[in-house]
C-alpha cells in the first residue's frame, strides 16, 4: 500500500489550499483517513480524521478554517485549508488505516511522505 500527497506549496496568510492523498496497493478497505502536521521542532500532530462513514474530527487549531473529505472510490482524502496562518506552516502528513485481505478487520496504519506546506505574513 501506498500514500501519495500532494498539493502543498508556498502560501500568504489569509489564503486556500488543497491537499489530496491517494492510497494505491492491495486494498479491500481504508477505515479512517488522517491529515497529521509537524513544524520544525515540534511533534507530529493530529489535524484532521474523516472515518469510512463521514464523520470527521478536527484539532482545535484548524476547526472552523480547515474541512477533510473523502472520495471512497478514488481511495483518496481531502484537506481544504482554508483562511491560513503562519502558524499553519508545517511538513504535512496523511495516515490510512487500511485492511488488505478480507480477514484483516482491523487494518494497519499507512503513511504517506509529506508534503510541505508554507505560509508566509
Amino acid at each position: 500500500v501506498q500514500l501519495q500527497a500532494s498539493g502543498g506549496g508556498l502560501v500568504q496568510a489569509g489564503r486556500s489550499l488543497r491537499l489530496s492523498c491517494a492510497a494505491s496497493g492491495s486494498i479491500v478497505r481504508i477505515r479512517t483517513m488522517d491529515w497529521y502536521r509537524q513544524a520544525p521542532g515540534k511533534k507530529r500532530a493530529l489535524v484532521a480524521s474523516i472515518t469510512s462513514g463521514g464523520s470527521t474530527d478536527y484539532a482545535d487549531s484548524v476547526k472552523g478554517r480547515f474541512i477533510i473529505s473523502r472520495d471512497n472510490a478514488k481511495n483518496t482524502v481531502y484537506l481544504q485549508m482554508n483562511s491560513l496562518k503562519p502558524e499553519d506552516t508545517a511538513v504535512y502528513y496523511c495516515k490510512s488505516r487500511v485492511a488488505i485481505s478480507p480477514s484483516d478487520y482491523y487494518g494497519s496504519d499507512y503513511w504517506g511522505k509529506g508534503t510541505q506546506v508554507t505560509v508566509s505574513s
